[in-house]
């Protein structure tokens, strides 16, 4: 691993169009809806900002964003876009690093809390995140369900994109609660592969490690639309508050 963590200048080039759905706006508005919701005429800090694709819209709702990244070719990529010299991003690890002044809310997406890969360091990040927040700010985590009830007994690779140029399957490490997402494209015929480490985490793990950190829980869905999370989610939206 490099400086910038496993986003260097290659991979962040390319990141918009290999996650180009996740850039679509009937992705991205219900995220930007319920995040400025709870911002109201607060500040926002984005853990993990990267290329700005929620930071972005949100700032065009009047939010004033501030953004902590590892990566500064992600950011890079964010400044080269419309409004992103605007948007205010302190270089480093998001689990420790502080930013001047108090926040409403404090966001995580898209299975950013995972990158963080001890249990210790996710804890940090809430400690870290409860400084940051005023009294009775929130923090919202969005992250997949650990995908274990897909896996056959015995097996511990679980598939998640088939494709004729791009596949991508999760290697669950369930002794360690951990996974090791496999991304393999096809690049002048010839395949690449490129392996993330994360932790996986538990709805009330998170839950826990918010009231270690000076927070109560606030509420719980599977999707920014508010839908019901049930046993069968695959996508947890969680919002604490700051007692």
């Amino acid at each position: 691993m490099h400086d910038d963590g496993y986003f260097n200048e290659s991979i962040a080039a390319k990141y918009d169009d290999d996650s180009a759905e996740r850039f679509a706006p009937e992705v991205v508005e219900p995220v930007v809806d319920f995040l400025a919701e709870l911002a109201g005429d607060g500040r926002a800090l984005e853990l993990g900002i990267g290329t700005g694709r929620i930071a972005l819209p949100l700032a065009q709702r009047g939010v004033s964003v501030h953004g902590i990244e590892m990566s500064q070719a992600m950011v890079d990529q964010m400044r080269a876009k419309l409004g992103g010299e605007d948007i205010g991003v302190t270089i480093g690890d998001f689990a420790a690093t502080r930013v001047d002044g108090q926040f409403t809310l404090a966001y995580l997406v898209f299975n950013t809390i995972m990158n963080l890969t001890t249990q210790e360091a996710q804890t940090a990040c809430f400690r870290s995140v409860s400084a940051h927040l005023e009294p009775g700010g929130c923090f919202v985590i969005e992250v997949m369900t650990p995908e274990i009830q897909q896996l056959a007994p015995g097996e511990t690779v679980h598939k998640f994109r088939e494709g004729n140029e791009r596949q991508g399957f999760d290697e669950y490490d369930i002794a360690n609660q951990g996974l090791t997402s496999h991304h393999v494209t096809l690049v002048d015929g010839n395949w690449e592969r490129r392996s993330i480490p994360f932790r996986y985490v538990w709805p009330a793990e998170l839950d826990l490690m918010a009231e270690l950190a000076g927070m109560q829980f606030r509420e719980r869905w599977s999707g920014w639309k508010r839908e019901p999370f049930t046993s069968d989610s695959r996508r947890l939206v969680a919002v604490w508050e700051k007692l």
